[in-house]
């Protein structure tokens, strides 16, 4: 389980909407937000993700860049973009590599039914590649300037 001041988990994911990938290593030197969410065109996940698609100018002003991550297709990720103008970029985990690595992929009970997905989580990395802060199980409402703030104040 990661803690705040780990170094954060290494890696290379493909980007929506642009194509090519993302690299943790490359984004050195700025802060970066990592959330981690079950699934595209879902209630919350939309939510959420229409709530750091509005903040992301007020996150860039703060010097940190935002990035969501779900086991999703980039197909997905796109039509999710396009139904919904989503201005933050989507990474795909499709192998669950990278939700494992930051302990999100988790066992879960809907309905008396247990399944794996992911746990809605988000990750501050400040500029020297470490967790600053780290925010699990998360509930949409309010989220966003929470982590917002954190970002502010690093």
């Amino acid at each position: 389980m990661l803690n705040t001041s780990d170094p954060a988990p290494d890696f290379t994911l493909p980007l929506a909407p642009d194509g090519g990938e993302v690299s943790l290593t490359d984004l050195r030197g700025k802060a970066i937000v990592l959330f981690f969410y079950p699934r595209d065109n879902t209630p919350g996940c939309t939510k959420e993700s229409i709530g750091f698609s509005n903040q992301l100018q007020a996150f860039a002003e703060a010097g940190a860049q935002v990035f969501g991550i779900s086991k999703d297709s980039l197909k997905k990720h796109d039509n999710f973009i396009a139904k919904h103008g989503l201005t933050t970029p989507l990474l795909s985990d499709a192998e669950g590599t990278t939700c494992e690595d930051y302990g999100t992929w988790k066992e879960k009970t809907l309905y008396g039914k247990t399944h794996w997905g992911i746990e809605r989580s988000s990750f501050l990395i400040d500029a020297e590649g470490r967790i600053a802060q780290i925010w699990r199980k998360v509930k949409v409402d309010g989220h966003v300037d929470e982590v917002l703030a954190a970002a502010q104040a690093l």
